[in-house]
């Protein structure tokens, strides 16, 4: 394993920065600043020479660097992760990619995602709300052992929240719903029940994430998905 400082991490990474990658990135809605367009696959290959460093990951989380941020949730160790340290790194989230890795690399794993599921589902700010239901999505699949009742409550505040129109939030509650839909039968038909009730509400954005989900389910569940 690579035991290196902080400065020489970054330094790794501002060799592997790429501007063409940025503008690219930019392109797709993700925030250009303090972004080197270090490609996901080398950032994995990093995290893989450094191990599990906690101290190196809080480091490289404060650099501000986008990609730093990345590769901290890549290397953080889980036990370490806190209710205090799960809220300090969320209201640094400024892009969705960011957002996302954390959320899929690392959060989603910790007993206290379920509440943060919740609790962010709530939030004002775009990319803490998105986190709150990339939590959903990404239990679907972390908790393998989770039994129904746990997500039946997440499709309350699908239905609560469709109306934000803001495209990294509604696209972040669609992902939830299908998901959930995806993870068993029962849920299927749950789900299924909730993307009706937002197929009738006024909001655009409701009947956008109601439409996307069932055409979705169709794909993966055959022709079963609208039964």
């Amino acid at each position: 394993m690579l035991k290196l400082s902080t400065d020489a991490i970054l330094a790794i990474l501002r060799s592997h920065a790429n501007p063409t990658n940025v503008t690219g990135m930019a392109r797709f809605g993700i925030n250009p600043h303090g972004t080197l367009g270090v490609p996901i696959p080398v950032l994995r290959r990093i995290a893989k020479d450094i191990g599990r460093d906690h101290a190196l990951a809080e480091q490289l989380w404060t650099s501000g660097i986008h990609e730093a941020r990345i590769l901290a949730s890549m290397i953080a160790e889980l036990p370490r992760v806190t209710n205090t340290l799960m809220d300090r790194w969320v209201r640094d989230f400024d892009s969705w990619d960011v957002c996302d890795q954390v959320c899929g690399n690392l959060f989603r794993y910790s007993p206290l995602a379920w509440k943060k599921a919740e609790q962010w589902s709530r939030a004002k700010h775009e990319f803490v709300k998105r986190a709150g239901f990339v939590l959903m999505a990404g239990l679907t699949v972390a908790d393998k052992n989770a039994p129904d009742a746990c997500f039946i409550p997440f499709l309350a505040l699908i239905e609560r929240e469709a109306y934000d129109e803001r495209n990294f939030v509604k696209k972040a509650v669609n992902w939830a719903l299908r998901q959930i839909g995806k993870r068993n039968a029962e849920l299927r038909i749950k789900s299924m029940a909730t993307t009706q009730t937002l197929l009738t509400q006024s909001s655009a954005s409701a009947r956008w994430i109601a439409r996307d989900a069932l055409r979705d389910w169709k794909r993966y569940w055959g022709s079963s998905a609208s039964s």
